[in-house]
């Protein structure tokens, strides 16, 4: 299919016209049991939405959707996109949805345009896209599409991070708990946590570079989509995603407690460089004694065949966004 081939591409240079370039027609996606969309306030959503879009000369055809819809309508967007009926399109969401769409659009060229709706909103946040509805629209609108990289293991697009460990379990025992007992996100992952604490699992994995190999034994391991502040008050975030590189984290083998002493510092901002293991590198490979391995991709779980293939996508994304300030 046409779509696929366009997806599969090198993205073509884009000319400094063609980043300023505002849109006119955008499809906006914006997932319904998001953080800000679900419950009854749904309708006004809509209509500020729609009120913000015709503010900047904008049409804007909203739909509202479940997760697991997501992905088939940004489909369907790209094919208006490539037929000229669309000029971009717009997520709603957080950094789940953002990903689900992304990986859609990766390698397209057709520009994102990011309303953050979700929780924690660390895509938006690492590109200095305003949380404020109205001022994010005002960033799609200012029509500065700026190329960001992407990560992607096996085929699957992540666009933070993705981790093997303790965090994946994690995940799937928060949304057991939000699930059957009904407690909000953060009690339910607090109870997850004491529970995967005391399991405590150490995987045995095989790591392999360029032109080297090491084996390993951890509790946790994270690859991020360009490299995250270790400390201070910036914990958690990056600077750029657009530097063409994967950065791995590897915490070290050790106790129990000083697992929970290093969560601790993370916590808390005292985090340094010399408690993890990092490497940075555009590709890595990693394979465990097992089949398949839990992997966690921008929040979302998914079981994957081992060997793990990671690689960095340069560029693969056109993203409206503020343009950094020249340092």
């Amino acid at each position: 299919m046409s779509l696929n081939i366009r997806r599969d591409r090198a993205l073509a240079p884009t000319t400094a016209d063609e980043a300023s370039l505002k849109p006119h027609r955008v499809s906006v996606l914006l997932n319904a049991f998001s953080g800000k969309t679900d419950g009854e306030g749904r309708d006004q959503l809509r209509g500020a939405l729609q009120s913000a879009f015709d503010k900047h000369g904008i049409s804007a055809s909203l739909e509202f959707l479940s997760g697991a819809d997501l992905r088939s309508a940004a489909e369907r967007a790209v094919e208006k996109a490539t037929h000229g009926e669309i000029d971009a399109v717009i997520v709603g969401g957080g950094d789940g949805s953002i990903s689900t769409v992304a990986g859609v659009l990766a390698g397209s060229g057709v520009p994102l345009g990011i309303i953050p709706l979700g929780t924690l909103n660390h895509f938006a946040k690492d590109l200095k896209i305003p949380l404020a509805m109205e001022e994010a629209i005002a960033v799609i609108a200012a029509g500065e599409a700026r190329p960001v990289d992407a990560g992607e293991v096996n085929g699957r697009l992540f666009i933070n991070n993705s981790s093997i460990g303790i965090y994946p379990y994690l995940v799937i025992d928060r949304e057991k708990r939000m699930r059957r007992a009904g407690l909000p996100k953060w009690p339910a992952m607090i109870l997850a946590g004491l529970t995967a604490f005391r399991n405590f699992p150490i995987h045995r994995l095989s790591i392999r570079g360029e032109d080297w190999t090491e084996p390993c034994r951890s509790p946790c391991l994270f690859v991020g989509n360009n490299k995250y502040q270790l400390s201070g008050t910036a914990l958690g975030s990056r600077e750029r995603l657009d530097e063409g590189r994967l950065c791995l984290y590897i915490a070290r083998q050790q106790s129990l407690w000083a697992l929970l002493w290093l969560a601790f510092r993370c916590v808390i901002g005292l985090l340094q460089p010399r408690d993890l293991r990092i490497v940075i590198l555009p590709t890595v490979d990693i394979s465990s004694h097992g089949r398949r391995l839990l992997v966690a991709l921008d929040g979302e779980i998914e079981i994957i065949r081992s060997p793990l293939h990671y690689r960095t996508r340069p560029g693969a994304l056109r993203v409206f966004a503020p343009v950094p300030a020249e340092v």
